[in-house]
């Protein structure tokens, strides 16, 4: 399955707003990388997976639509996955994709 186009784009305008970003494919879906670093992917299972700070994992996980992302039985840390259904209007993808440009500037400032 390919990714959500429409999602993308979406994602795109409100990246846009925010951060310089660049698109790569990866995972079979579409990553917007902030500060060289991976925010956000447009899912090819549908949704989005979203970078965040791992000591607010739990946190999140109350969060309507989110979960683990797990991809061929491994569970990353850092990330989670949205369903589709929740990030449907602007406001719910607003949210989440400020949490993924949050997490990845974070990261980069620690690599440094």
């Amino acid at each position: 399955m390919a990714y959500d186009a429409e999602l993308a784009a979406r994602v795109r305008e409100l990246i846009g707003e925010h951060a310089p970003a660049r698109e790569q494919p990866m995972f079979g879906g579409l990553a917007f990388l902030v500060a060289n670093r991976m925010a956000v992917v447009a899912s090819n299972r549908g949704g989005l997976m979203v970078r965040i700070d791992p000591a607010e994992s739990e946190q999140f996980l109350k969060t309507t639509g989110a979960q683990p992302m797990e991809m061929k039985g491994r569970t990353y840390r850092g990330w989670l996955h949205i369903d589709g259904e929740h990030v449907r209007t602007r406001r719910a993808l607003k949210k989440w994709v400020a949490v993924g440009i949050d997490a990845a500037i974070a990261r980069a400032a620690v690599a440094r």
